[in-house]
């Protein structure tokens, strides 16, 4: 959506927000679904096989992945090569942010079924077991056959493992989007539909970019090139974790390193933290225990009320109620003028 802005694609930017809100939502609610099954549990490493224990999950959560890995004519699909088909229509370097947005396209495939193989292939997992067996055979958060209240020390769903997808609300909540996750690619079909950037022609007709955009064969070609990535990430994803499942271990094992700088996000977090969080708290601390403490509260606040609070002092020190302070202040005026007037006339 970033990228597409940038460019000025702002129809294909905007076709990219509508897709990825009803995907993406139907990924998260499907991610909610699993883990309220597991009472919270949000590990990938502490799930499997819920492929057949939920089904209904299974299958929105797939369509929502695909969608998401830009899967040939899933919503997706559309929207996300289109922009990356006007990003290299327009050469130059923005070339290079063509090719980074592929190179992320293929990850995003690849990471996308990575959750799906992991959460409902493989082994299943005793929620995954007991619910493939009909033991977890409500979404109630109590016994629907007692009306008792269901006890997770006892045994499932419980208040914590309450099986979300037996429940009508998320059903029909999930539904449409799974549809739309299919479908809503429709309003930009190259050549074909284009309905929602014909939409919007007139709201972007003063941009001096908004006519410059890929001829339909370019944008054909390009989001055969989009699929086949799409394809390739999650073939890959394929082999890792469902043919060869022991790989990614093995692969620890050979580059140590390498584990440890992808565990690590890239050290993103550790770099920015050295580059703002720590300065900027370095900063905050001088200013609050030096600018605030010693200035503001020092200076200005208390050499204003020490300036205030002296005269205050000598006002009151003066007009003390004695007969004598008086009189010595009229001399000592006096005093004061009969030396002005002996300056002046001399």
């Amino acid at each position: 959506m970033i990228l597409g802005v940038s460019v000025f694609a702002y129809g294909a930017g905007l076709f990219h927000l509508m897709t990825h809100a009803f995907f993406k939502a139907l990924l998260f609610m499907g991610a909610g679904s699993v883990i309220s099954a597991m009472a919270g549990e949000q590990s990938l490493d502490k799930m499997g096989g819920f492929r057949k224990a939920m089904p209904f999950t299974f299958i929105a959560f797939t369509i929502g992945a695909f969608a998401l890995a830009a899967f040939p004519f899933m919503s997706g699909f559309f929207s996300k090569d289109e922009i990356l088909a006007y990003t290299i229509n327009r050469g130059g370097w923005y070339v290079a942010l063509g090719v980074v947005g592929y190179i992320a396209a293929l990850m995003t495939a690849f990471y996308s079924f990575r959750m799906v193989f992991r959460v409902f292939f493989g082994k299943a997992v005793p929620e995954a077991e007991m619910l493939e067996r009909g033991e977890l055979a409500h979404g109630e958060h109590s016994n629907p056959s007692t009306g008792e209240e269901e006890d997770t020390a006892v045994g499932f769903p419980g208040p914590d493992h309450w099986i979300a997808e037996r429940a009508w609300p998320m059903r029909a909540a999930m539904a449409p989007l799974a549809l739309l996750a299919i479908v809503a690619g429709a309003v930009g079909i190259p050549g074909l539909t284009d309905t929602l950037e014909h939409f919007l022609e007139p709201v972007f007709e003063d941009s001096a970019y908004a006519e410059v955009h890929p001829s339909v064969e370019t944008e054909w070609a390009l989001l055969a090139v989009g699929g086949l990535i799409g394809i390739t990430g999650i073939a890959l994803a394929y082999m890792v974790y469902l043919r060869r499942p022991g790989l990614t271990g093995r692969l620890i094992q050979r580059l140590p390193r390498l584990h440890e700088v992808l565990l690590h996000k890239w050290y993103f977090d550790e770099i920015y933290e050295a580059m703002f969080v720590r300065p900027g708290a370095a900063l905050g601390r001088f200013g609050r225990t030096v600018i605030e403490s010693e200035i503001v509260q020092g200076v200005f606040v208390g050499g204003t009320t020490g300036v205030v609070r002296a005269g205050t002092n000598f006002a009151r020190a003066i007009q003390n109620g004695y007969l004598r302070s008086y009189a010595g202040l009229l001399l000592l005026g006096l005093g004061g003028l009969g030396l002005y007037f002996l300056i002046v006339s001399a």
